[in-house]
């Protein structure tokens, strides 16, 4: 599992070749999370950083603690993608969860808007979750191309 971890952030890190001064001054290097790896970023353990995924995409939201943190009310959407939840503004455990199937065009607007104007406006990007960019088998997504990706922009992202 690990090679194939490997294979895919060089095929992400090759994407990017064309913004190479942008890569070597990236603070920390891009990252992916299997769902057992983003868990352990809950916000349960004190000292330790608090992860979320929203649409694939890692955030560190360490900084927004008293909204996410332990017993904080938002700390249900940390440490797992929550892109349903955010979507629909909802807390309800059916709806923690990547998938976005039946989602109406509204609460997909509503995403977007949540994960431009809030999400990448405030908080660093550490990683991606293993799904955005891995088939179920761990194997690379030779199909999955970041570019096709709605409203992507390397510049952002990477």
């Amino acid at each position: 599992m690990f090679y194939a971890h490997s294979v895919v952030l060089y095929a992400l890190l090759s994407i990017c070749s064309s913004n190479e001064s942008k890569i070597k001054n990236a603070q920390k290097p891009v990252r992916l999370f299997t769902e057992e790896e983003l868990q352990r970023y809950d916000g349960t353990e004190d000292g330790q950083p608090i992860y979320m995924a929203i649409k694939g995409v890692v955030f560190d939201v360490t900084t927004g603690k008293e909204f996410y943190g332990k017993g904080a009310p938002y700390n249900a959407l940390v440490g797992k993608d929550s892109t349903r939840a955010v979507a629909k503004m909802s807390l309800e455990p059916a709806d923690l969860t990547y998938d976005t199937t039946g989602l109406t065009e509204s609460q997909l607007q509503s995403l977007e808007q949540i994960f431009k104007g809030t999400y990448k406006a405030k908080y660093p990007i550490v990683g991606y979750t293993s799904r955005r960019v891995l088939n179920e088998d761990g194997s690379p997504n030779i199909d999955f191309k970041p570019e096709d990706q709605p409203n992507f922009t390397i510049k952002d992202e990477f």
